[in-house]
C-alpha cells in the first residue's frame, strides 16, 4: 500500500531532490517547509544553495498540475503534493505554535484522515514529538551506508602456503582464488599455513573474474620512517602506502581519536610536497563548522581567523618537523607558510574552485554531508590526491550520524574504484592514557 511521505525542511536541505526519493509514493510537503526554504534561498552558503535547488525541483513539478491537488513526480510514478492546511495540536501537548509544530500537525491531521503517513526528518527532537503522538517517523534514510563497524576495512589477511609467500618476495607476483570479492586498492596480509609468522603485505595488481581472482604484487613503499614518523602498526603501514601512491588519487582514513589519521597524511603530503616534488603543494582544510558557515565574524585576518581551528594541524606538523634546537620547528614552520609550501583554506570559499597538482587533506570530514564532500572531490583538478579523514564517533552536525555523513558515504560508495583506497583504524597510537580513555570513556 503507497504511503504519504511528510518531509521536514531539513530532510530538503540535506537532499535538494528528496522529494523524487520516495518511489511511487506521495510526498508531502507542508507549507511551512516552503516558508522557511524561502528563508534560507537568500543565503550565499550551502544552506542557500540547497534551498534555491529544492525550490527549482518543486517550480519544476508545478508545471506538470497543481500541487495543491498532487503531480506526478520521479520515475516510478510518485506524486508530489503541497499541504497548506495545519491545524493546533494545544490539546494534544504542543503548546507552541512553531514552524516544526506545525509541520508535523500536517502528518497528524493526515494520520487522523486515515493515510498511511510518514513524517521524515533529520532532526530527532521532531522524531521523537511524533513517536509520543503515535505518529511513524524516519529519518531520510536515501544516503545512508551502512554502519562504522560494517565497513569495509581496507584490508584483509589471507592465508597462504610458504612457497607462495616465497614466490611473491622473488617473483613480485602472485596469483590466487579468493573466496570473497577483492577491490582495488585493498591490502592483503598473507599469512603462511605452516608458520604464522610467516607473513607478507601485498595489494593487487590485477583482478579478474570480477575480483574472485586476483594478481598480488608487494607494497611499493619501503616500510620505513617518513620525516622521522614510522607506521606503528598494521593500519598505519596500509594507511602510508596507499597515501605514498600517486596513482590513488583518493584516501579516506576512518577511525577515532588518537589512531593517527592527521599526523599519517600530514607526514606522507609534507614528504611527496617538499621532498619528492610530486605535488606543488600542500592545502589543509578543516571544517570550522558546517560547510558554508562564513568566518568573517571573527577579529583578525583570514589566517588570525583560522588559527584556532587550525591548531590541531600545526601541532601536527610541530611534531613532524620537531628538532632538538628550541624554536627550529615554529622557523621551520613558518617557512612552509610563507613560501606557499603548505596552505591553509577555510572551507567556506572551496566552491567554484579548481585545484591543480596539490596534495590536499580535509580533516574532520564526518562533519560535513554527502553532497559538501561532492562539492570538495569535485573541486580536485589534474594531478591532485585528496585524503579525507575523521572519526564518524564524533560528529558536531546535529543532522548527520555516522552512517549519514560525507566521509563513510564517500568511503562507502568510491569502494571498488580503481583510483580510491580507504583504511579504516581500529588500534590508538597516540599515549596509553588516549588508549584507554578511547576504551573507557
Amino acid at each position: 500500500m503507497p504511503k504519504w511521505f511528510v518531509l521536514d525542511t531539513n530532510v530538503l536541505l540535506h537532499s535538494p531532490t528528496s522529494v523524487t526519493s520516495f518511489g511511487d509514493n506521495t510526498v508531502v510537503v507542508p507549507v511551512d517547509v516552503i516558508e522557511e526554504l524561502d528563508k534560507f534561498k537568500s543565503m550565499n552558503d550551502e544552506l542557500g544553495h540547497n534551498a534555491r535547488s529544492a525550490i527549482r525541483v518543486i517550480d519544476t513539478a508545478r508545471g506538470r498540475g497543481s500541487l495543491g491537488d498532487g503531480v506526478t513526480i520521479g520515475e516510478e510514478g510518485g506524486r508530489l503534493m503541497i499541504d497548506l492546511k495545519p491545524v493546533c495540536l494545544i490539546a494534544d501537548g504542543l503548546s507552541t505554535d512553531s514552524p516544526d509544530n506545525r509541520i508535523i500537525s500536517v502528518a497528524y491531521r493526515l494520520k487522523r484522515e486515515g493515510k498511511p503517513v510518514v513524517l521524515v526528518s533529520k532532526d530527532m527532537n521532531m522524531r521523537v514529538k511524533c513517536d509520543a503522538l503515535g505518529i511513524p517517523a524516519e529519518d531520510f534514510q536515501t544516503d545512508k551506508v551502512p554502519e562504522v563497524d560494517e565497513l569495509h576495512t581496507g584490508w584483509r589477511e589471507l592465508e597462504a602456503s610458504g612457497d607462495d609467500i616465497e614466490r611473491l618476495r622473488e617473483r613480485g607476483m602472485l596469483e590466487l582464488g579468493l573466496d570473497q570479492r577483492l577491490v582495488p586498492n585493498e591490502a592483503v596480509l598473507l599469512r603462511a599455513q605452516e608458520n604464522p609468522k610467516n607473513t607478507c603485505l601485498a595489494r593487487p595488481i590485477g583482478l579478474h573474474e570480477g575480483g574472485m581472482r586476483a594478481t598480488l604484487g608487494p607494497f611499493r613503499s619501503p616500510n620505513d620512517a617518513i620525516m622521522g614518523v614510522a607506521p606503528r602498526n598494521l593500519e598505519q603501514r596500509i594507511a602510508l602506502e596507499m597515501l605514498l601512491d600517486r596513482d590513488v588519487r583518493l584516501v579516506t582514513l576512518v577511525g577515532k581519536a588518537g589512531t593517527g589519521k592527521t599526523l599519517l597524511a600530514l607526514v606522507a603530503g609534507l614528504s611527496l610536497v617538499t621532498r619528492k616534488h610530486h605535488y606543488a603543494k600542500m592545502l589543509v582544510a578543516r571544517p570550522i563548522m558546517p560547510l558554508g558557515k562564513d568566518i568573517g565574524f571573527l577579529p583578525g585576518t583570514a589566517d588570525e581567523k583560522l588559527t584556532p581551528w587550525m591548531k590541531p594541524i600545526f601541532d601536527n606538523i610541530k611534531y613532524i618537523l620537531r628538532d632538538k634546537q628550541p624554536g627550529e620547528a615554529d622557523r621551520k614552520i613558518n617557512d612552509l607558510f610563507k613560501s606557499g609550501v603548505i596552505e591553509i583554506e577555510p572551507l567556506t570559499y572551496i566552491r567554484g574552485r579548481s585545484i591543480h597538482n596539490q596534495f590536499i587533506i580535509v580533516d574532520e570530514c564526518q562533519n560535513l554531508t554527502p553532497h559538501q564532500v561532492k562539492t570538495i572531490i569535485s573541486r580536485c583538478g589534474n594531478e591532485t590526491k585528496l585524503v579525507l579523514t575523521g572519526d564518524p564517533f564524533q560528529i558536531d552536525n546535529p543532522y548527520l550520524d555516522s552512517r549519514s555523513n560525507g566521509l563513510t558515504y564517500v568511503a562507502e560508495r568510491f569502494k571498488g574504484q580503481e583510483i580510491a583506497a580507504h583504511v579504516l583504524f581500529r588500534k590508538s597510537e597516540r599515549s596509553e592514557l588516549a588508549r584507554i580513555a578511547v576504551e573507557l570513556l
